[in-house]
């Protein structure tokens, strides 16, 4: 089954609309008073149960890691309860355990998007500079590009997985002979083939908001980490590109699937979403792609966070868990089905030290143009939590939220 790309939408809005919310739940004064800090926290006599909910549609690559914590320290995790969530409605939700002292969710796994509206209204527990001591020499090991991402968590979340560098075009060499590679020549393209392109709303689907990220920098607007005063010529592009787009997909996976139904002929993607898709079934295994001439790589990243308010045992667990999500022999199963391609957010993890079925996928659906392409253009880390959600609101009310399917 193909992963939802589940990603922020409404709550985006109220960050870019500059709502200002109060946090009415446990302080922080008294949720620090009554949680031990550092190494004043220490791992319970006796195993605990966490509650897991997963809005970045990421959980396949993430259980394993965690069942094999709880073979490796049942003394310490007992059990975690799975569930998925939609990213627009979980900050609301955590809110309103969190004010009521209800808490239900232990661990979010999540989205740069729905992780900013958390932080903005103070529902995760800070993990650094905090907890340093059961932290500090897991971070200190990112790789670059995903220590940016980590980041722009400001100390809220680890990075577990990193990668999924878009925009790339993702079409079949049967019915596109020779894909664009320049925004000009895609405007040209979709004005010759009306209803043959469209990309998924930007604020639930990781290759459209990459697609339009990436324009600002391809363009030469003016700002391109200010979607509202500096992305003109992005804006301009974008409406008349919309002319020729009847609709936009409300997510990655309806695109994906009309691009191999032959009701779209190029549609964006990701080095992630492309390998995927095409493992999975979902895309035909000939299916291809193209970067633009001169692009940026948006990058892309999943991250695990601690709501506020959870007890010391539980805290102390999840921060242990943390330390073995980001050990080697546990980030060599971020490989998975190529989904964050290539997925280790830490360096010295090979495709070798991957399950038999990374490999698999990796060595029948991995791209050899994927090592130049990648070292060929720059990237970046996407925009912060409060541009993010700026850019979501525009996009819905300028270009494509009236023309959703």
């Amino acid at each position: 089954m193909i992963k939802i790309d589940k990603k922020l939408m409404a709550s985006a809005v109220s960050i870019a609309l500059g709502i200002t919310f109060v946090f009415a739940g446990q302080s922080v004064a008294s949720f620090k008073s009554a949680t031990p800090l550092g190494s004043a926290l220490k791992l319970p006599t006796k195993p605990v149960t966490l509650n897991l909910v997963d809005v970045a549609g990421d959980l396949e690559v993430l259980q394993p890691i965690i069942e094999n914590y709880i073979k490796k320290f049942p003394d310490r995790l007992a059990k975690v309860n799975f569930s998925d969530g939609d990213a627009t409605e979980i900050a609301g939700k955590l809110k309103a355990q969190e004010d009521a002292g209800k808490l239900q969710i232990d661990l979010l796994l999540t989205g740069n998007d729905a992780l900013a509206p958390a932080i903005e209204l103070g529902l995760l527990t800070k993990l650094t500079p905090d907890y340093n001591f059961q932290l500090k020499t897991s971070v200190a090991k990112y790789l670059p590009g995903a220590k940016a991402m980590w980041e722009q968590a400001q100390g809220y979340a680890i990075v577990d997985d990193y990668g999924n560098y878009g925009p790339l075009l993702e079409y079949l060499p049967k019915t596109v002979a020779n894909p664009p590679t320049t925004p000009e020549a895609l405007l040209a393209w979709v004005k010759a083939n009306p209803n043959g392109f469209t990309y998924g709303r930007p604020s639930n689907s990781g290759p459209g908001r990459a697609f339009v990220q990436g324009l600002p920098y391809i363009l030469g607007d003016k700002d391109p980490q200010d979607p509202v005063k500096g992305w003109d010529k992005t804006w301009a592009y974008l409406k008349d590109l919309g002319t020729y787009i009847p609709y936009y997909t409300t997510g990655t996976g309806k695109s994906m699937r009309e691009l191999a139904a032959g009701t779209k002929k190029i549609v964006p993607s990701s080095a992630g979403w492309d390998v995927n898709v095409r493992a999975i079934g979902t895309v035909p295994k000939a299916a291809d792609v193209v970067a633009f001439d001169n692009t940026t790589w948006m990058m892309d990243a999943t991250y695990l966070a601690v709501p506020k308010g959870q007890t010391a045992d539980k805290l102390a667990v999840s921060l242990d868990l943390m330390r073995w999500i980001l050990t080697p022999s546990q980030q060599a199963y971020t490989y998975d089905t190529g989904y964050m391609y290539p997925g280790p957010a830490i360096p010295g993890v090979s495709v070798s030290m991957a399950p038999a079925k990374s490999k698999a996928v990796m060595r029948d659906y991995g791209r050899a143009k994927y090592d130049a392409l990648l070292a060929k253009y720059p990237a970046l880390p996407q925009l912060p939590g409060k541009q993010l959600g700026l850019m979501f609101a525009k996009w819905d009310t300028d270009i494509g939220g009236a023309k959703l399917k």
